[in-house]
């Protein structure tokens, strides 16, 4: 039975999830979200010995991609983003006002691979779903496979993601969060973009964003 294995790499100074997920049995792997710290992120794969053969972005913010290019170009890699968020990707201007305090976040790569919903991600003898779930970039996805999703800014530890970005919208992320996430096992471990880990069944349980407030109509 293949089985994963994943490390998480937390990168300064917006404390960015970036994660290495892997076959355990082929070392065949991808990156989702390499943050700025190429050399830091590349240690790593050193470490596992893994061979990198897609690196993916889970929405077209600068502190979720500043690395990309140096780990495109290091391992061959294919790089991957929903197509929604490809014009995102391409304002530079947008990835400056970072600069300042993430110096060592570069211009990303031409995407390889445009993603859409329901796509299969294939690393040696895994594979991913992608789920579109826009609302805090138009094109921001959530990646889900052997027990785990990576919900990028989607999804956090007791919150959601913020939507006053471009293509943000409240109503469409909170909506994709209970279509798309909350139909997942309760067992399901959620790797967010930023901070600790959680399930999906506690976020159900607690989160205060996802608590429903309908009411029936008298």
């Amino acid at each position: 039975m293949a089985k994963m294995i994943y490390r998480t790499v937390e990168i300064m100074p917006f404390g960015t999830n970036c994660y290495l997920v892997a076959s355990e049995q082929t070392r065949d792997a991808m990156v989702i979200d390499p943050a700025s710290d190429g050399a830091g992120i590349m240690k790593n794969i050193g470490e596992l010995g893994l061979r990198v053969g897609l690196v993916v972005v889970t929405h077209a913010h600068p502190d979720h991609y500043g690395a990309a290019r140096p780990i495109v170009e290091s391992t061959g890699a294919s790089f991957a983003i929903h197509n929604s968020d490809v014009e995102l990707l391409q304002i530079y201007d947008y990835s400056r006002q970072f600069t300042m305090d993430d110096p060592g976040s570069q211009a990303p790569p031409v995407p390889d691979r445009i993603l859409t919903d329901n796509d299969s991600l294939v690393i040696g003898d895994l594979t991913f779903r992608v789920l579109h779930i826009p609302g805090h970039s138009a094109g921001g996805i959530c990646i889900e496979g052997h027990g785990v999703v990576f919900s990028g800014d989607t999804l956090f530890n007791g919150s959601v993601a913020r939507t006053d970005f471009p293509g943000g919208d409240h109503n469409l992320l909170i909506s994709g969060i209970r279509s798309k996430l909350l139909v997942l096992p309760d067992q399901t471990v959620v790797l967010p973009g930023h901070g600790p880990k959680t399930t999906i069944g506690r976020e159900k349980r607690g989160n205060p964003f996802l608590r429903r407030t309908d009411r029936a109509v008298p």
